[in-house]
């Protein structure tokens, strides 16, 4: 089984994999798989450096991640050339995962899994959501400036429409019980269902 794992940002879509990986299922963060396997990559970082220059690297030649996010949020050209580059990358590393584990339950959270039409990898899609406020006091938490914060939410569909997309839908605005709860009865029916 592979559930595809989605939501707004700051809506918590981590937590609840991390809440799927405790009920035995083996999880793949595509944001990890960007920051951890895409981007130190030698094709990357050549990309990059022809699109951008060395603006968007760190002094120890990583790739300054906010830089790049500042380009590509603000200009929808640019962000539409990012996800061409990306998305296949992670789409190859997620091929490689299910193939090298067949018989594994997959939680596997996806950002923009109905921007970008995945719906056909998974199994199951679950929306994370969270009221708007929620939200973003999440990601001011983290240290997203609101303006920016903002300007990444109105990238994404609006979470009332990935509401009304996925099969599944946990609301995480209470006590980390309650979005624990609600993973556990889920599980507890998908499994029921196979």
């Amino acid at each position: 089984m592979i559930l595809g794992i989605t939501g707004g940002i700051g809506c918590g879509k981590s937590t609840a994999a991390a809440g799927f990986e405790r009920h035995g299922f083996r999880r793949l963060d595509s944001d990890a798989l960007v920051r951890e396997r895409v981007l130190v990559s030698a094709e990357a970082k050549a990309a990059l450096q022809q699109r951008y220059g060395a603006e968007v690297f760190a002094p120890d030649g990583g790739v300054d991640r906010a830089r790049v996010a500042a380009r590509v949020f603000a200009d929808a050209a640019e962000l539409r050339w990012w996800e061409e580059f990306v998305h296949p990358r992670v789409y190859q590393l997620w091929r490689e995962a299910f193939a090298a584990a067949p018989a594994v339950a997959w939680a596997v959270e996806v950002p923009l899994l109905f921007e970008q039409q995945l719906e056909n990898w998974f199994d199951f899609t679950i929306c994370v959501a969270s009221a708007p406020a929620q939200q973003l006091a999440r990601l001011e938490q983290r240290g997203l400036p609101r303006a920016l914060a903002e300007q990444r939410i109105s990238k994404q569909l609006p979470l009332a429409h990935k509401i009304e997309l996925a099969d599944f839908v946990l609301w995480n605005d209470g006590a980390p019980e309650f979005l624990a709860d609600q993973i556990t009865r889920l599980v507890e029916t998908l499994r029921i269902a196979r």
